[in-house]
């Protein structure tokens, strides 16, 4: 008897996590794996928010919180919101979650209904359309590609929209392109989402901080959108505190009770010391996270640089996030020396992991085959050796 519901039967394994475990477990057999598959800053957690945890464990922040978060946090969001953003926002409007991950799901239960259409332009996140399956919608996916930067048009987004359609996902910074939408080009896309005032916007906003261009524009501060767009941040990335599991949207008052009374029956409030943790990274000095920023900036030059010099690799120059996402078709249909196919890129992927020791993840998991992805969220060195090993492994293939 197959006890496995079709809910949970239906939805995809996350191939960033899978890719993640296998190359932990090759370490575990003594192999040396250069892993660039996780999103993940190799940075500690600056000394200034993991002291403000340690002072709530004693001072017994150890209790339940809120459903939504403590107040003194989602305050200090609002305010966040407000300095740096030029939004809005009142602690009501804030859920806080474990991490931006639930908080997008939870928005993602709260407002679509079965065969509610969902658009997507891709590549995208692996979650987004395994986290639309699980609300019962239908993904719209716009592909975009390499010779666009991976942007959406406003024309692309004018023929997805009908009169099924609830949402439209947004992800700028991109994972997994590291792709900037430009203010001038949101305000394009505002200006076709105006007409269509029954379509809501969801705004992952998490790479927000990693950001080349010396500017960024919310979703949330274009004209014509008010009430309409719910913005998906949090501490994960910009402050080195993936572990601490702590997300937020802030959100139409409606939607945020919505998500607040979804979250009660499930998970409840986040962990309090960590809400503490996250309260002293916005109200705290935001040098470390400027730092961090130029040095991701420094890794993707260099590995921008090192992946121009491999033939048959096509690539951009990403302008936030910390990934590089290469066009890798020209290898497949490729044979190794043992004369194995490559005829997908979820097998080079493997092929590298296999015989470079590098751990990438392909870009079918993001919606986008023929692509991989390459973090580059580790040190310079990594880097080097990283790319230098897949040259080798690359120049191996043959037709």
């Amino acid at each position: 008897m197959d006890f496995i519901s079709k809910r949970v039967a239906s939805l995809a394994v996350s191939q960033t996590l899978a890719m993640s475990q296998r190359s932990q477990e090759l370490r575990a057999a003594g192999v040396d794996v250069i892993n660039l598959s996780v999103g993940e800053p190799d940075f500690d957690t600056p000394d200034h928010i993991k002291e403000a945890a340690k002072r709530a464990i004693d001072e017994n922040f150890t209790r339940y919180t809120p459903v939504p978060g403590y107040l003194s946090l989602r305050k200090a969001i609002a305010e966040k919101l407000s300095r740096e953003n030029g939004l809005t926002f009142a602690p009501e409007q804030i859920v806080v979650g474990n991490g931006a991950k639930q908080e997008l799901c939870n928005v993602i239960l709260a407002t679509v209904n079965p065969g509610d259409e969902v658009i997507i332009p891709t590549p995208a996140w692996v979650s987004y359309v395994e986290m639309v399956k699980l609300a019962e919608g239908r993904v719209v996916e716009i592909p975009t590609g390499i010779d666009s930067d991976f942007k959406l048009t406003p024309a692309q987004l004018e023929a997805a929209i009908t009169e099924r359609t609830r949402l439209v996902m947004f992800c700028s910074p991109s994972n997994p392109t590291g792709s900037v939408y430009s203010r001038d080009e949101l305000v394009a896309l505002a200006a076709v989402l105006e007409r269509h005032p029954s379509v809501l916007v969801l705004a992952d906003e998490i790479y927000e901080h990693i950001n080349y261009t010396g500017s960024f524009t919310s979703m949330a501060s274009l004209p014509g959108l008010e009430g309409r767009v719910i913005v998906i941040n949090g501490v994960s990335k910009a402050y080195a505190m993936t572990g601490w599991r702590i997300g937020y949207c802030a959100a139409p008052l409606p939607i945020a009770k919505a998500v607040s009374k979804l979250q009660g029956q499930y998970t409840s409030g986040a962990s309090s010391i960590a809400q503490k943790a996250a309260e002293a990274a916005y109200t705290g000095p935001q040098d470390c996270v400027a730092a961090m920023c130029e040095a991701f900036r420094r890794r993707r030059d260099l590995v921008v640089a090192l992946a121009k010099e491999i033939p048959g690799l096509k690539v951009n120059e990403p302008q936030g996030a910390f990934y590089l996402f290469p066009e890798v078709s020209a290898y497949i249909g490729t044979h190794t020396p043992e004369g194995r196919a490559i005829a997908s890129d979820s097998d080079l992927a493997m092929y590298l992991l296999d015989e470079a020791h590098v751990a990438t993840v392909a870009g079918s998991a993001f919606c986008a085959p023929g692509y991989i992805r390459f973090s580059y969220a580790t040190s310079d060195d990594n880097l080097r050796e990283a790319m230098r090993r897949i040259a080798a492994a690359l120049a191996r293939l043959s037709r």
